[in-house]
């Protein structure tokens, strides 16, 4: 029978920890151990974790990267598998049930299932909600039907053990573990996997001040990665290779609408309404394009219509973002390091706040070198998980 050991790096997390734990707990296939990595916290993150059973490794210091604290785990497991869990991420009670079988393929490295968003209380978590359930319900399957998965994100990716270790451990060399890992093993030769029946919920920024944090390491380390693997990839794995120069094909011409409109002006239209034909061009024509995968969402995920309706206009408040901060990544990781005219990002700020007391809410610090799990949620009240369940910290209302 496969063995799995679950490894949760955390840092200050003593507020948000118990959810992310009591969903371990719950599970119907469970972990024969369950690891947290008490990555120099200063609050009760250790005895929390000891209090639901965990085995507790603090490191003689703060090793100040979540690739660092998961491979400090990594001597300690003693399963097949290992099974990465970001302490602000819950899983379904049926997560590791779901996920084990993917890796009984002994050419499958690493397996990760659907992510959905935990909260939708303001319009960042809205807007990356619609994200999520785009991307996962659109993107990563025709991906994963083409055996070519961009990425297995890293808050909830499960992990033949051997091979991980063999490669060296989680990824150091670039600030997205998770994305340098499935490239490298799909160039290598072997599989990753995307199991949409296993159903994870994490916390997303909160406002624009983490939410951009948040976009500029995902940013500068997606770019990190096209810069290391994209020759290998052309060769070795093609397609993969389309999906990645699709992506940037997409960021890349997004000022060409910008272009369209001052030309519009300069053609004789006012200015204004240049603006106004191209943005309502775009926003209808987006809408066209993901409003068949939102349905099929609503109903493969049991979330009501109106709800996703609700939140589909601030999705066009986080592409924004999106939109410049990979602009900016692309010029500084694509151009700039290798012209030798500026470094890669190394040291950055966090998705989310950081806080002696691990909540969200309260202030502090918030800036990191290099801590790749975003921090800081409030705590919750546990419920049944499952692929179509609204997770248990939703409000009533909304489900």
């Amino acid at each position: 029978m496969t063995t799995l050991t679950v490894i949760v790096p955390a840092h200050n997390e003593e507020r948000g920890l118990p959810a992310t734990l009591e969903a371990l707990l719950r599970q119907t296939v469970p972990a024969e151990e369950i690891i947290v990595i008490d990555d120099g916290s200063s609050d009760r993150t250790g005895q929390v974790a000891a209090s639901y059973g965990a085995t507790v490794l603090r490191p003689p210091r703060n090793l100040g990267s979540k690739a660092k604290a998961q491979n400090y785990a990594l001597p300690h497991c003693r399963t097949d598998l290992v099974l990465a869990v970001d302490a602000d991420t819950v899983l379904a009670d049926d997560y590791i049930e779901k996920i084990k079988p993917a890796l009984d393929d002994p050419r499958v490295m690493v397996a990760a299932g659907c992510v959905q968003s935990r909260f939708e209380r303001t319009w960042a978590e809205r807007g990356r909600s619609i994200e999520y359930l785009y991307g996962f319900h659109w993107n990563r399957p025709i991906e994963s039907n083409a055996g070519s998965p961009v990425v297995c994100s890293g808050c909830c990716s499960a992990f033949r053990l051997q091979p991980l270790v063999d490669f060296g451990g989680f990824p150091e060399r670039t600030i997205v573990e998770d994305m340098d890992y499935t490239w490298s093993v799909q160039i290598a030769g072997h599989r990753a996997m995307y199991v949409p029946d296993a159903v994870s919920w994490a916390a997303d920024p909160e406002d624009l001040t983490y939410l951009r944090k948040q976009n500029w390491r995902w940013a500068c380390g997606y770019f990190q990665n096209v810069r290391l693997h994209l020759r290998k990839m052309i060769v070795r794995r093609p397609m993969l290779a389309l999906w990645v120069l699709a992506k940037l094909w997409d960021m890349t011409t997004m000022p060409l609408w910008l272009f369209l409109a001052v030309y519009g002006a300069s053609s004789g239209w006012p200015l204004a309404t240049a603006f106004t034909w191209i943005v309502g061009w775009w926003f209808a024509s987006w809408t066209l394009l993901v409003m068949l995968p939102l349905i099929y969402a609503s109903r493969r995920r049991k979330i009501p219509f109106r709800r996703i309706l609700r939140n589909y206009p601030y999705s066009f408040a986080t592409k924004a973002v999106d939109a410049y901060y990979g602009w900016k990544a692309l010029i500084l990781e694509l151009i700039l390091v290798p012209l030798g005219l500026a470094k890669g990002l190394v040291d950055y700020e966090k998705g989310r706040a950081d806080t002696p007391g691990g909540g969200s809410d309260a202030p502090g610090p918030n800036q990191c070198r290099h801590h790749g799990a975003d921090r800081g949620i409030l705590p919750l009240q546990t419920g049944a998980g499952g692929a179509g369940a609204v997770p248990p910290d939703r409000p009533k209302a909304d489900a």
